[in-house]
């Protein structure tokens, strides 16, 4: 029979490990769609990371409470230039990308 000592430690990891995944997820998803938008905007993704520089709960689009992260990325126009950029994510749904604009259609 196992002690009670390895529950509450397996109940206190448990979170732990749930939410470093879903942050190491949250950083993957923002860095696809910083990724992305440059692409689109056809300049240069700097650095090839996403730092986050915000984390709080708030309530999503949909109204439920969750984590909502902002992900930093850097970009360039010309390549001797640097631009930031922001990518807000609210669990794994996409809020926003402040950032690069792709060119106007003529």
């Amino acid at each position: 029979m196992q002690s009670p000592e390895y529950l509450f430690v397996l109940l206190a990891i448990f979170p732990l490990v749930a939410w470093w995944t879903a942050a190491r997820r949250a950083a993957e998803l923002a860095a696809a769609h910083g990724r992305r938008a440059c692409e689109r905007a056809g300049v240069q993704w700097l650095d090839q990371s996403v730092p986050l520089v915000r984390q709080r709960l708030a309530r999503g689009p949909d109204g439920r409470l969750g984590w909502e992260r902002q992900f930093r990325f850097e970009y360039s126009t010309g390549g001797e230039d640097r631009h930031a950029g922001l990518v807000t994510l609210h669990g794994a749904a996409l809020v926003g990308v402040l950032g690069p604009m792709p060119p106007a259609a003529t």
